[in-house]
């Protein structure tokens, strides 16, 4: 039977953005505008495409691929990590990429995805860097990748079967590649996502070169972050990706250097001590799955901040619409790898609002996503009640406040997403221990 998917958690639950903008395959980007691309090449697995082109490009702009994490959107990296405020000052364009498979997790288990030219997502990823360079003027040393837990994964994934492609890679909260590899069809590796694949650094090396045999080129440099009381990602996948990386470009795994650049962060650099050493990789002690990224740190690792804005980006032949973005959280997100949900919801208002909850479940705990509709006269504010079953409690809320644990909890908005017109919907959610089974949420209008 198909192991069932584990949950990497969700704290980043907002509603995927509507995006009105649609570029056919001969129309590039809108500048300043977060457009979606169609027909961008050989997509196997159904991808979806958002680019952002700053006011201002760079006479030969860098190009970041930026992964999202599970449930997430590129929409959504788009308006949370700063990489786009970025490229504003630097003149680099983004690609937001989007899984479209329910999950929103990206592949980096199965055996198609993990060799050059195999298939599934990493085809799909590199026709949008294909596209990019085929309309703009990318400068083809500074391509870099970026991801986010299940996005870090994929960034692995891409620098090892893509390394004539990328000239260097940051990923935050994820796993060497090929770990989470199974073949059975399952998304989900819980003896890699539990830190209990060790290899030596050569069989570590050993798997990213053979995803690309007889490739013997420059490979991406990598750049790494971890918290050390990850439970969603072991932290001792913070130590064998640095073995990986470092067998890969054959340098030590002695530091280089240690330092510490952020609050509770440790940093260490492997053969060479500047800002653009082969590896680098950032440590923060005491915090989980969600860390203190600093996209600044990861824009300077991949070389995008020496470059200032000085041509506009060519003009499209439509002026795509503005797409609304989901609001930026206070906290990195973890990633969760869902599966589909099953809504409660309660009748739909009339007058005030109402509510859903989709539940992704494990053994010992959930995730809940709850769905708030404003009725006809819309809200100001908005609270949602829900009674737990007993043994229940809450672990963490996101897109919301939450009053009390456990018994009648009630979930109240946050500044950005209280006021909604006649029929809107936010999102918001939470993660538990026990079950959420049976769970009716009720909704409150202000």
């Amino acid at each position: 039977m198909r192991p069932r998917i584990a949950l990497l958690a969700a704290a980043l639950a907002t509603a995927l953005a509507t995006m009105t903008a649609v570029v056919t395959a001969a129309t590039p980007a809108s500048a300043a505008t977060l457009t979606q691309v169609t027909n961008f090449g050989t997509n196997p697995t159904n991808l979806q495409m958002h680019l952002y082109v700053p006011d201002r490009v760079a006479a030969r702009p860098a190009l970041l691929l930026a992964l999202h994490y599970c449930s997430g959107s590129g929409p959504a990296v788009h308006s949370t990590f700063g990489l786009s405020t970025l490229a504003d000052r630097y003149g680099y364009i983004v690609i937001y990429p989007s899984v479209t498979r329910s999950s929103k997790c990206w592949d980096v288990s199965s055996p198609q995805a993990l060799r050059r030219g195999g298939g599934s997502d990493p085809v799909g990823l590199k026709s949008m860097i294909d596209y990019v360079r085929n309309r703009y003027p990318v400068d083809a040393n500074r391509i870099g990748v970026a991801g986010f837990s299940s996005g870090a994964m994929m960034t692995n994934v891409m620098a090892g079967v893509y390394p004539d492609v990328f000239h260097a890679g940051v990923s935050s909260s994820g796993v060497p590649f090929g770990c989470f590899a199974t073949t059975n069809g399952s998304e989900w590796n819980s003896e890699c996502s539990g830190g209990r694949i060790v290899r030596t650094p050569q069989q570590w090396g050993d798997l990213v070169r053979n995803a690309y045999p007889g490739y013997t080129g420059k490979r991406p440099r990598m750049q790494i972050w971890h918290g050390t009381t990850d439970t969603t990602l072991s932290y001792v996948n913070f130590g064998e990706q640095v073995k990986q990386w470092t067998n890969v470009l054959g340098v030590s795994q002695t530091p280089s250097a240690t330092d510490y650049p952020q609050t509770s962060a440790t940093r260490t650099r492997y053969g060479g001590t500047g800002g653009t050493a082969p590896v680098e990789a950032i440590s923060f002690q005491g915090y989980g799955h969600s860390i203190p990224f600093d996209a600044a740190q990861a824009i300077r690792f991949l070389g995008f901040d020496t470059a200032s804005p000085t041509t506009p980006p060519p003009n499209p032949t439509t002026t795509p619409a503005n797409p609304t973005t989901p609001p930026n959280p206070t906290t990195t997100p973890p990633n969760p790898t869902t599966t589909p949900p099953n809504p409660t919801t309660t009748p739909p208002a009339t007058g005030g609002c109402s509510a859903s909850v989709s539940l992704n479940s494990w053994t010992g705990g959930f995730v809940a996503t709850v769905k708030v509709t404003a009725g006809s006269s819309g809200t100001r504010g908005w609270t949602v009640s829900m009674t737990l079953p007993g043994g229940t409690s809450v672990t963490g809320t996101w897109s919301a406040s939450a009053s009390g644990s456990s018994g009648t909890v009630r979930f109240t908005n946050v500044d950005y997403n209280g006021q909604l017109g006649a029929g809107q919907v936010t999102e918001f959610g939470f993660q538990g221990n026990g079950s959420g089974a049976g769970m009716t949420p009720t909704c409150t209008a202000s």
